[in-house]
């Protein structure tokens, strides 16, 4: 019973086209190879959570059964004909067509959309509420942009000093598309550029400038170091078939969708015969036009806990209720921002995933969390349940300055006089789930993929996993010593900016910090790979610095750049990579259109913000006339006296109030030796879907999201990928991917207009029952204590660490 909730559904699933075979798998040879194939196939994919068991099954019955012909054409269908997942056969073409990609076209739009979306972003970011251009606005933008210039340029061969170029050779393409989209992701696929955080608080609130060029060798050196760990990651995060970046396949049937308006074939995709672009835009204008709604006409729709707003002053009700600082007992909304906005779209990440992510969150954040809470634990009942800042033993929140003397510099004195650090209970579990996931990651992929990780590093490029390595190999690679090289130069030039200047961070520090993203990278990323979601190393590097370096603010923040950021952008890197893998886009024109749009993308962030630091009065300070007052800069000026000035010592060791979360590493360490137990014991049963970095790490992003976003995110993907996919499978393949990005477009769409027609015009929302009612309950004002301190008083023991 239970295996059969992860069984597909029997019945045609391709929705493109086969490659034509060509009949030679004949004999008794070839088919002695097939089953030697197959049964390295089975060893491979035994345990791959995506993988449907129906085709594990049948690969082991055929060798069981020692049958040659039945074997031969498994190893046909599976490895040889299309990818052996069905959710990229769905979404990736099986064969390639020839077509321009290096042309004057692409890399015009390409750097155009670089530069205009860059310096947006920059200057956006530095905004109270801030927003972001995302990659699929640019590559729904550069879909007409692309059309334009078809119309404006001749398909003619021009001669310039003997250099021949076409400005329109052909009909513009997908794979042009995909260098656009790709140069986009590479320059601010993650948002702003990390490092401005660090230089914005560098000089806004510790008084310190270095110049233009420390800060444009800092920013470009960050993006880089991580692009040359893509490269030499490709040959485990790329290349294999079982790597399926969920993320991508939306790309994917996005760049299909718009650049081929076919019909679908109703007999593939129960009943359905509207094409896959008609239903984009349907969906794409339902989303747009829908978020009005919760976006600005009535709020209430994205919070919906409607049982606060019968109680909005009762304490209990509003922690177990309340989805802003409370439990979130009973998601409910109709608002795709509150679904997608932390986790992105549910649609993309596969059921397993969810299933481990949502899992984790309610043993840990509802379970654990309700006894730690109503039994005071860590003086938790004086605070909320859920919040993203800490407090001070009065109950309100920390003041940092109160700690620091008229240099800005850490005061212990001040410190002792002042109070400890507090943390709401959901935060502090958040903290040892992040040792937790750490550890696990590490040993979770020793166990599961070790193995493979060695033949992959051995094979290189020969290893043949699925049609869509074969068909890339006809391009000439981008060689590992480019990327080599490239790593040996972003270090070098790292190594000047640490050391060359007063940043208070040794040379020895640096290559520690450089060694957390070499030994992270590949184990994330294949999670990442697999699941779609991403574990972040933010808390581990503010760990590692604050016990090595405490008191060095400065060197605590360019650490935490260097040792997250370059992970987190080389996983942006090869999930790209990966993009251009199943697109055909020939390697070595993904190599340089992503370094090239990589530092130019520096420099102009760079320039945007020391324009706006000259341009913009009181910039960066609280009330400032438009709102410019930096709330990402400040949120790292705040962590960098929390973690380099109090540092973890006194959070976690000794006496210290939350000593025992340390306990999480080894729960993190031990937790995947028992999952690999049962798994090895019992294969086909749900242990083969337990995967503990996600059930600890899945939750990442609490604070500052919450339980009743996980839910409204986790109850949303449970639809679509288990039930939808399980009883409609054909429509499932051929538009759930299409689903979500249009779902992404249309809310992105109309945020942007929400906020340069109202936001900045200073327009107010419709005062109505539908937007305060939302507002006025104490799970919006986290006020859901249930020990109030009177005045005078305090809460906590009168020394501490």
């Amino acid at each position: 019973m239970l295996r059969s909730f992860f069984r597909r559904r029997h019945g045609d699933e391709d929705v493109m086209p086969d490659m034509v075979d060509d009949g030679s798998m004949e004999g008794d040879s070839t088919g002695i190879e097939a089953l030697t194939a197959l049964k390295q196939f089975e060893k491979m994919h035994r345990l791959d959570p995506n993988l449907p068991l129906d085709e594990l099954d049948e690969v082991e019955t055929a060798l069981n059964s020692a049958n040659i012909e039945k074997g031969t054409e498994i190893d046909q269908i599976l490895a040889e004909d299309n990818s052996p997942y069905p959710e990229v056969r769905a979404s990736v073409r099986n064969y390639d067509v020839e077509m321009p990609v290096n042309t004057i076209r692409a890399w015009t739009i390409g750097m155009l959309l670089c530069t205009i979306g860059s310096a947006v972003n920059m200057l956006l970011s530095l905004r109270n509420p801030s927003i972001s251009l995302s990659t699929l606005a640019i590559q729904l933008i550069a879909y007409p942009i692309g059309l334009g210039w078809d119309l404006i340029f001749p398909d003619r061969v021009f001669t310039v000093f003997g250099i021949k170029f076409n400005l329109k050779p052909g009909p513009f393409n997908f794979k042009e598309h995909v260098i656009i989209v790709v140069m986009s992701n590479a320059a601010y696929g993650g948002g702003a550029l990390y490092a401005t955080d660090v230089i914005l608080a560098q000089e806004i609130w510790y008084k310190q400038s270095f110049g233009w060029a420390w800060q444009i060798l800092f920013g470009i050196s960050t993006l880089c170091t991580g692009y040359g760990l893509a490269g030499l990651a490709r040959r485990f995060l790329v290349w294999p078939a079982a790597m399926i970046w969920p993320a991508d396949l939306i790309n994917c049937t996005l760049f299909y969708t718009l650049h081929d308006h076919s019909p679908s074939d109703p007999a593939r995709t129960n009943g359905w015969s509207i094409s896959r672009y008609r239903w984009f835009l349907i969906v794409m204008a339902g989303s747009f036009a829908w978020y009005w709604f919760p976006g600005y006409l009535f709020q209430g729709l994205s919070w919906m806990c409607w049982i606060t707003w019968i109680w909005p002053e009762n304490v209990i009700v509003n922690q177990l209720f309340g989805g802003q600082s409370g439990y979130g007992l009973f998601p409910i909304t109709l608002d795709w921002s509150i679904i997608s906005g932390y986790l992105l779209s549910p649609l993309a990440s596969p059921f397993h995933a969810i299933a481990n992510v949502v899992g984790g969150v309610t043993f840990f954040f509802v379970i654990v969390s309700l006894g730690l809470q109503y039994s005071n634990t860590w003086y938790s009942g004086y605070l909320p349940v859920q919040e993203s800042h800490s407090y001070d033993n009065t109950g309100t929140r920390y003041d940092v300055l109160r700690i620091l003397n008229e240099n800005l510099h850490f005061d212990e004195a001040k410190y002792h006089a002042y109070s400890p650090l507090y943390l709401p209970i959901q935060f502090a579990l958040a903290y040892g789930l992040s040792f937790a996931a750490v550890a696990a990651v590490i040993v979770h992929v020793g166990l599961y993929h070790g193995k493979d990780i060695w033949n992959q590093w051995k094979l290189a490029r020969h290893q043949e996993d699925d049609v869509h390595m074969r068909l890339m190999k006809k391009y000439r690679d981008a060689e590992d010593w480019w990327y080599i090289i490239l790593f040996a130069v972003m270090l070098g030039m790292s190594f000047a900016v640490v050391c060359a200047w007063d940043t208070s961070f040794p040379w020895w520090a640096f290559i520690i910090c450089i060694l957390i993203p070499v030994v992270w990278t590949i184990p994330i990323g294949i999670i990442q790979a697999i699941t779609n979601i991403q574990l972040g190393l933010n808390v581990l590097t503010e760990y590692v610095i604050g016990y090595m370096l405490p008191g060095r603010p400065l060197a605590m923040m360019m650490f935490k750049n260097y040792g997250y950021l370059v992970m987190s952008q080389a996983l942006y890197f090869i999930q790209d990579l990966k993009l251009g893998h199943y697109m055909k886009v020939p390697p070595r024109i993904m190599f340089w259109s992503q370094l090239i749009a990589s530092v130019w993308s520096a420099i102009v962030q760079i320039a945007v913000m020391n324009w706006a630091l000259g341009a913009i009065p009181d910039i960066c300070t609280d009330g400032q006339a438009n709102q410019f007052e930096c709330p990402n800069a400040k949120v790292f000026f705040t962590a960098s006296v929390v973690w380099g000035a109090i540092g973890p010592a006194r959070m976690f060791s000794g006496k210290a109030l939350y000593s025992s979360l340390q306990w999480f590493w080894l729960v993190g360490a031990v937790a995947p030796l028992i999952s690999w137990f049962f798994v090895r014991r019992y294969p086909r049963s749900l242990w083969r879907y337990v995967n503990f970095p996600l059930v600890f790490g899945g939750s990442g992003w609490i604070p500052p999201a919450t339980v009743y976003i996980y839910y409204c995110w986790g109850i949303v993907g449970t639809l679509f990928n288990f039930f939808i996919r399980r009883r409609k499978t054909g429509w499932w393949l051929q538009y759930n991917y299409l689903t979500s990005a249009a779902l992404d477009v249309g809310l992105l769409l109309s945020t942007l207009v929400i906020f340069f027609s109202l936001t900045l015009s200073h327009t107010k929302a419709p005062e109505w029952f539908g937007n305060t009612v939302a507002k006025s309950t104490m799970d919006t004002t986290a006020t859901a204590v249930q020990r109030q301190v009177q005045p005078g008083d305090i809460f906590g023991p009168h020394e501490w660490p």
